[in-house]
Order: C-alpha cells, then structure tokens, then sequence
C-alpha cells in the first residue's frame, strides 16, 4: 500500500465503501519544449500516484490531505474561478468546468486526495492531480470520456488555472501511459506508440533539491518566443522547420533537433542500444542547458555526477528552472551510480538531493487499495 493510500485510508470511517482511483506521475526521456511546438516526446509514466477516494455527495467538494484543506463547488461545475486564489483549489474548479463543458452531467461527489508525486519536482505533480481529479468525476457520473478528450480538458484546466500555456503531454501520458514502456507521442496528432523499455535499463531520477514553479518562470517566455519564430519562419509550428532554417535560431535550433533526437531514442530503446540513448539524453541536456537556457548550475551539477558515476547519460527533465534530472542505468549499476553521483553532488552544492528508480506504469483508472 502506497503512502498517499495510506494517509487516504487512515482518514475514512469505511475505506472499502469509497471508490479510489489513481493518476500517476512522469518522467519524459527526452523531448522538452517540443509539445507546444506540435513535436514528439518520449514519456514515462511512474510509479508515483497521486490518488483519490470518492463517495457520493450533493456537491463537488475535495479535500487535500497535504494541505488539510478543502474546496467546495456545484456539481455542475460552475465555480468562480476569479474568486478562488488558491493555486490547488483554482486546479478543482478549471477541471470541474472543463468536464462540464464537454458534457461531464452535473453530479456531485466527496473526495479525499493524497499525492506521493513530489511537488515541484518536474515529475507533473499539478498533472497527476488534474487527471485523477478528471478519473474521479467521470466516473461519479458515470460517463465514459474519451482519454484524450480528458487530456486536453485538464491542460486547458491547467492553463486557465495557472496562467502558464502548458503542453499536453503530462496529462496524455498520466490518462494513456503503459506498464513497462515510454510512450511515444505526436503532439500534433496526439497519436501515442508504446516503446517498451529493455529490462537490463533502469532510469533514475534525482530530485536536485532546487524546487521549480512554471508560473514564476521564464516557461512563458520561452513559448511566446517559440511561437514568433515559427510565425517569422511561415511554418505551422517548429516542427516544421528545417535544421537549415534555424541555424542561427537558438530556440528553433533546440526544438529542431530535439525531434530528431527523440526518434533516435526510439529506435535506440528498440535495438536496446543504451550507450546510444545515454548520448542522447547527455545531448538533449546540453541543448536545452545551452540553446533554451532553462537548465541551472544545481541541474548541471547533477547531470555532470551522475554521468561521472557511470550513468549512460543523463539531462533535466520536463520544463527546467528547477526540479529533476533523468539518467540511463544499467539495472545492475544504478545503485551504485545513484549513491555515488547524490553524495558528489551534496557536497558540491550543498542541496539535499533525492533519489529514486522508476517503474513504468499504466496510465490512470481504478484503483484497489
């Protein structure tokens, strides 16, 4: 039993009457900033839930345990948004009328909602909430959503909620993902690939202690100015440039090759070839480090140690300024990379990292605590 569904648990009166459900967290491999730009990620969903525990109610009411408080809005969704200022709160209300919108029926429901999906760690914490959220009302309502439909609602709801322009891959992935696979996905599509992974990889992410926050961020910036260059370029979106036509364009440059790269590492998982995927995370770091310039010196650091210990290679994940880098394992040596890249880094930084190994999981649905 998971922690969240234990703190869920120890706060209800009859846990086995509840309906429960889950929504995993991720990691991408590789592909950042290319969702926005209509371009392809390589995701995974992880072995981090964030999990609710519903009953029936006469209205949309849900209770955070993490920050023991609660929110409370008609059925039908129709909270004011303007009025609410609480950043988890403000999440509940977008994602109720986002439902509504696209014909969630206006039944009510009491939620109890746990996560071990560290906040700002770039592993889509908000996302996991959003969707297991979006789970949770559906099936209140008893109404059969399509998964994509429900990702698209909750990166609305997300935009709405946080102001950020946010992709769709944390939530598509967090709905769709697939137990021992990345997932491949065409952001302009949305068509998904399972890729499974080889099972002599092990993928560890470290925290770097340097907590990340889009909302504060230049996230924003970097998306308007991606979208510029695509408008001064005449294509649809960056994906549609040429190498030739960004050369001297350090976002485009970035998205541009980014694509390349998480097709590469498609096939490079396919022929299990991890020496090859290791140079392509190390080479979509240094692009994003150097190019997007969202990386930091903590991020940096950790990247540097864990390549030092012996990591294949290793970049940041999700969105930068902060939060988690991803690194490529042997299973059989990601211990010892992982105990000796942190104490590296402790001492080099004097942050307090945090280290685990990822298990690729499905995507979000019921869960039996």
């Amino acid at each position: 039993m998971s922690g969240a569904v234990s703190r869920v648990a120890a706060r209800l009166e009859l846990p086995e009457t509840a309906s429960w459900f889950r929504a995993p967290g991720r990691v991408n491999l590789i592909g950042d900033h290319t969702d926005y730009n209509e371009g392809f990620v390589l995701p995974v969903a992880i072995d981090l839930d964030c999990v609710v525990a519903a009953l029936p109610g006469a209205s949309v009411r849900v209770t955070s345990l993490e920050l023991d408080d609660a929110v409370e809005l008609p059925p039908d969704g129709g909270g004011d948004l303007a009025a609410e200022s609480r950043g988890w709160a403000r999440l509940v209300v977008a994602v109720a009328q986002e439902l509504a919108r696209i014909g969630r029926p206006p039944v009510g429901v009491d939620a109890l909602v746990a996560s071990d999906v560290p906040i700002g760690s770039g592993l889509s914490s908000s996302a996991a909430f959003e969707v297991v959220c979006a789970v949770a009302l559906a099936a209140a309502g008893d109404w059969d959503a399509d998964p994509v439909a429900l990702a698209r609602a909750c990166r609305a709801a997300e935009e709405r909620a946080t102001g950020v322009p946010c992709g769709i891959m944390d939530q598509l992935v967090a709905l769709v993902g697939r137990a021992g696979c990345a997932l491949l996905i065409d952001c302009r599509s949305l068509e998904t690939r399972a890729v499974a992974l080889p099972e002599k990889a092990a993928a560890l992410v470290v925290h770097s202690g340097q907590p990340r926050t889009l909302a504060g961020s230049a996230y924003g910036e970097r998306r308007r100015g991606c979208e510029a260059l695509a408008q001064r370029l005449g294509v649809p979106a960056l994906r549609d440039a040429t190498p030739a036509q960004v050369a001297d364009e350090p976002l485009g440059r970035h998205v541009v090759s980014e694509n390349e790269r998480v097709l590469a590492a498609v096939a490079a998982l396919e022929s299990g070839d991890l020496a090859r995927l290791g140079s392509l995370l190390s080479a979509s770091h240094t692009s994003l480090r150097d190019d997007f310039r969202v990386s930091t010196r903590e991020l940096d650091a950790l990247v540097e140690e864990l390549v030092a210990a012996g990591a294949y290679g290793a970049r940041l994940t999700g969105a930068g300024f902060g939060g988690s880098v991803v690194a490529i394992c042997d299973s059989d040596a990601v211990a010892r990379v992982s105990e000796v890249a942190t104490a590296r880094y402790r001492r080099r930084t004097g942050r307090e990292p945090q280290a685990f190994t990822c298990r690729a999981v499905d995507g979000a649905g019921p869960l039996a605590p």
